[in-house]
């Protein structure tokens, strides 16, 4: 398969090592130092304390690179709205786009067969940039849960889980799914195919929406943010809110997973999560697709979320403060920069 992972940074290096190794055409859209480390010494793979060393093509630049069969995009959610006009020579007529990243994705209401069905999300996608540039059909849906680092220009350490959960917006088992699902399971992934993803990016959210803020809002580590009882029961709030969107949506995610999904998040000790780390390392922070989108899909469906609102409020300016979130957030133009380091919660 012909394969161009956008953004090879944590788990988009992670991806297309192990793809390219399997024996599938695989390209990378990498910059700076990471770039060129790897078109000077391969990229290098540290899996289960072995390290791996693949050539591929990569390239700042997607027009260096002929139409896909899949490209995966792996970007953070703002990065990839700014790199939406950057995708233009990597798709071709049935090319396909796997959206592995965080929060509610921008293709989230197309085919998706409630009252909503195409309705477009502003807070993921302003404009519609991705919608108009890429297109909802070429979408598929995934959840990616391994834990993997830069830890060098060019190195990638892969440290937990192999599971990539994927699925169609409309929830059909199609040809392509399944080529996609064959071809990342050549390569050692975990990828079952899901008739609901977004029942799957709900539960994954769930967590992100509160653990991501609160964490930058208090510079606390994960298993202190689900284990200090103030900051447990802020989540345990959000997440009610957040459960109270899906319910409408009509998506029901049982009760009893808020307490598993908050005691396996407080058993990673001392971990930073994402949003943590980019604000003590100065990058974007992911604020619109892990809350905002919740916050604007809330008010879609007609559920209040006034802690969801307030904690939002707080880490937006938190990011502006900063100068990591809104006009001032270092965004280039082009492809912006990845996000080097993806632990996932």
């Amino acid at each position: 398969m012909k394969i161009c992972v956008f953004g090879a940074g944590a788990i988009g290096g992670y991806m297309a090592g192990e793809l390219a190794l399997a024996g599938h055409e695989v390209c990378a859209i990498a910059r700076g130092a990471h770039l060129a480390a790897i078109r000077s010494h391969g990229l290098k793979l540290i899996v289960e304390g072995q390290m791996r060393t693949v050539d591929l093509p990569a390239s700042d630049d997607p027009a260096a690179f002929d139409p896909q069969d899949v490209v995966i995009c792996a970007l953070k959610a703002q990065q990839a709205h700014a790199s939406a006009g950057a995708f233009a020579p990597l798709l071709g007529p049935r090319t396909a786009v796997l959206t592995a990243m965080n929060g509610i994705p921008w293709w989230y209401f197309y085919k998706e067969r409630g009252p909503l069905d195409g309705h477009h999300l502003e807070s993921v996608d302003p404009g519609g940039a991705q919608w108009n540039a890429i297109g909802p059909e070429r979408a598929i849906g995934c959840v990616v849960d391994p834990a993997c680092e830069v830890v060098a220009p060019g190195v990638i350490e892969h440290r937990l889980f192999k599971r990539f959960t994927i699925g169609e917006p409309d929830g059909s088992t199609s040809e392509r799914i399944v080529a996609l699902r064959d071809a990342l399971v050549s390569a050692g992934f975990d990828v079952p195919i899901r008739e609901t993803i977004r029942w799957n990016i709900w539960l994954k959210l769930w967590g992100n929406v509160c653990f991501n803020p609160i964490s930058a809002l208090t510079l606390a580590t994960l298993d202190r943010v689900t284990s200090e009882p103030g900051l447990r029961a802020l989540c345990k709030s959000m997440m009610a809110e957040a459960q109270a969107i899906t319910a409408s949506l009509g998506l029901t995610i049982p009760e009893e997973m808020m307490e598993r999904r908050l005691n396996a998040a407080g058993s990673v000790v001392g971990h930073k999560i994402s949003m943590l780390q980019d604000l003590e390392r100065g990058r974007s922070l992911e604020i619109d697709a892990l809350v905002t989108a919740v916050q604007e899909m809330g008010r879609l469906v007609k559920v209040a979320t006034p802690t969801i609102d307030t904690v939002l409020a707080l880490v937006q300016e938190r990011g502006r403060q900063a100068a990591l979130y809104g006009n001032d957030a270092p965004l280039s133009s082009g492809f912006p920069a990845p996000n080097l380091t993806r632990l996932h919660a």
